[in-house]
């Protein structure tokens, strides 16, 4: 359930983006040059926070497939095991 969770706040976070920069773009009190400089730093405020939401959603990946390996392994190891008694 947290990995739909992630996958929904990056949702909403470019949605988010999108609306801002048009409403920045369409009620600007500024000149066109400093809402430039203002999209600009918000845009690379998206960039890094994509960036963090990245490599978070690998680190999860990333335990996710530790952990399915550690199962994988375990259910091997007492599947050999009951071989082994089986066969005596």
């Amino acid at each position: 359930m947290a990995e739909n969770d992630e996958g929904g706040k990056l949702g909403w976070f470019l949605a988010g983006a999108v609306v801002g920069s048009a409403v920045a773009l369409l009620y600007a009190p500024k000149s066109g040059r400093e809402t430039r400089d203002f999209i600009n730093r918000k845009t690379e405020q998206g960039k890094e926070a994509l960036s963090e939401t990245g490599k978070e959603v690998y680190e999860k990946g990333r335990e996710i497939y530790d952990r399915g390996k550690q199962i994988a392994d375990d259910a091997a190891d007492l599947f050999e095991r009951g071989r082994k008694l089986v066969r005596g």
